[in-house]
């Protein structure tokens, strides 16, 4: 059984080695044609991002792999011996935190690179150390507490039932709900300063499109996004009453008030089509399968592992095995996601005009520096909006197109 899962996850890291390595080759490519969507310079500058993003994510995915080796070979059986804690709830709890952590700390190296390498480089990241370090303590301190209660919790179920895969997944379903539902109210505000929107002509409209809509909002605010990176962004936050909506300060910076509206009018779209509950149940069906394979683990492959079928090591096993699942299971989802995303930008377009939305598009592309062309490959595993020149087409925009000449 061993022997299976370690060449899944082989055939794994190969599908993402070649499709990292396509990318690489696509773009490289791609920024010798003429410029499309993003300035010149971004155009530039966006290629070079992508490129890099890719190589650090070639790193990063051997990286994974030499982790998961050490873990099934070794790890996981040194980590069950030196735990000699006799309560069983506490020693699963102590053996979930204590893999989570060591991942953490041998992956630490990689995120500080990214925020202040390869962020800091292309002018997106401009946190400092200081609201870095607060944030992991925070963070650190979130995760003791509740990740903690909620392993306990897990622990208890997979001793109590027979069928606790069930039970388990009832229960962290429920937790993720109540997660949504505090995000903007209670998890938010830990790490960000939110402030009601001050432009009442634009907080005025907002509310129009939100009452035309059928959506019930607790406000509009503003994030205070800048301090940790430039990037524009804007969200509806929370479940039932806790729904907000949060604009991020750059984008309000930076988009005029009928491009802001339209971009809100995509993410009303969503809600419109139900695309919200849509995608709590493909959740809940993604998490329903992990639980299911992971429920009905067979012993001998914890006995290849040698570490005791305990609820710590269930637990481990599903945190190590999920992104193999996951990774079969998103190219389904973000098809009907970047088919929703088409849904969306109708709606957007007809709350406010094609015209808004497409310029709004090219903004955020073009301050995100985001590269507009993509390899097929990459667009198919990963994409869960579709690529932007397939959207700026959809309504109605035209440019010369740089994915015939990648063709040939």
């Amino acid at each position: 059984m061993l022997e299976l899962i370690t060449l899944f996850y082989i055939l794994y890291l190969l599908i993402k080695l070649y499709a990292a390595f396509m990318e690489i080759g696509y773009v490289t490519k791609a920024r010798a044609l003429k410029a499309i969507i993003l300035s010149p310079s971004n155009y530039l500058k966006a290629a070079a991002y992508k490129i890099a993003s890719q190589k650090l994510s070639l790193l990063t995915t051997l990286f994974d792999f030499v982790l998961f080796f050490g873990w099934v070979t070794f790890g996981l059986s040194q980590l069950g011996a030196m735990l000699s804690i006799e309560h069983e709830v506490v020693r699963s709890v102590a053996f979930v935190m204590s893999f989570i952590a060591i991942n953490y700390l041998l992956s630490l190296p990689f995120d500080l690179y990214h925020t202040f390498g390869l962020d800091k480089k292309f002018g997106f990241s401009t946190i400092n150390v200081k609201t870095f370090c607060l944030d992991q303590v925070k963070s650190i301190l979130m995760f003791l507490l509740f990740g903690g209660a909620f392993f306990g919790a897990m622990s208890a179920i997979i001793m109590a039932y027979e069928y606790w895969w069930f039970y388990g997944f009832l229960f962290s379903f429920v937790i993720i709900l109540c997660i949504n539902m505090i995000y903007p109210i209670v998890i938010v505000p830990l790490f960000n300063k939110l402030t009601p929107l001050e432009d009442e002509n634009l907080k005025s409209s907002i509310e129009e499109l939100l009452k035309k809509a059928g959506l019930k909002s607790s406000g509009v605010f503003s994030l205070d996004a800048s301090k940790r990176d430039n990037r524009l962004n804007a969200y509806f936050g929370g479940l039932g009453r806790s729904k907000r909506v949060v604009l991020f300060d750059t984008l309000i910076a930076k988009l005029e008030k009928h491009e802001l509206l339209a971009v809100l009018g995509h993410e009303l779209g969503h809600f419109k089509h139900k695309d919200i509950l849509k995608n709590i149940a493909s959740s809940a069906l993604m998490l329903f399968l992990m639980f299911a394979l992971f429920g009905n683990l067979p012993e001998e492959l914890f006995d290849s592992l040698r570490v005791t079928q305990s609820p710590g090591s269930v637990m481990v096993l599903f945190l190590l095995l999920s992104p193999l699942v996951s990774f079969v299971l998103m190219p389904l989802f973000g098809l009907l996601s970047r088919y929703n995303e088409y849904r969306a930008d109708e709606y957007g377009s007809e709350c406010e005009s094609k015209e808004a939305l497409s310029s709004a598009l090219v903004k955020l592309a073009d301050e995100n520096k985001s590269f507009p062309l993509s390899h097929p490959l990459t667009i198919a595993l990963y994409f869960t909006h579709p690529p932007l020149t397939e959207r700026l087409k959809k309504l109605g925009m035209h440019f010369e197109a740089g994915e015939e000449a990648l063709a040939h």
